[in-house]
């Protein structure tokens, strides 16, 4: 008979503001899309289920997401209280603003301080987007080399890569903390 274990975990969205971070979990949380920017002030938190079957057992990963504001005086501030207990860190890129690529180092820099060597996953979101990229496979396997992390395109607005960033995060934060591959 397969066992069932259950596991909560924290993970921690991070990036500039306006990379799509309030989005993303919204898509992913209640598969619901507004365009309508509205900046996070302070955090954010939100809850969802996952389930995974593995060989010999299956998880049911309680997430709990964690969504701050993208200002760096803000992260700042409160990264102790943010990135404290954090399991794992999506990290997130906008693909039509290099700069918000370039500025993942300050994120996850700030993450690992915090919260020590957690597992990462890079979502460059906006894919939809893709004619008004001002970065590719390059620059993003670069990034993605730097931090031992994997990367995935994403969009919020039409949800194609959305649950696949999250559940990947899921496995690599299952394996990390209970040390079972998925």
């Amino acid at each position: 008979m397969v066992e069932t274990r259950r596991l909560k975990s924290k993970v921690c969205l991070v990036g500039e503001k306006a990379v799509g971070k309030t989005s993303l979990i919204r898509r992913f949380v209640v598969n619901e899309f507004d365009d309508k920017y509205i900046t996070t002030i302070g955090t954010k938190v939100s809850k969802k289920e996952l389930e995974f079957e593995g060989k010999d057992v299956n998880i049911q990963l309680d997430l709990t997401v964690w969504d701050i504001m993208g200002e760096k005086g803000f992260r700042e501030l409160l990264k102790d209280a943010y990135f404290y207990g954090a399991n794992g860190v999506l990290a997130v890129a906008d693909l039509t603003r290099k700069k918000t690529l370039v500025d993942l180092d300050d994120w996850v820099d700030s993450t690992i301080k915090e919260a020590g060597k957690v597992p990462i996953m890079i979502a460059l979101n906006k894919v939809d987007l893709e004619d008004k990229a001002e970065f590719g496979d390059k620059e993003a396997a670069e990034i993605a080399k730097a931090f031992e992390a994997p990367f995935m395109y994403a969009s919020a607005k039409t949800g194609e890569g959305v649950q696949e960033a999250f559940e990947a995060l899921g496995r690599m934060v299952i394996k990390s903390q209970l040390g079972i591959p998925l």
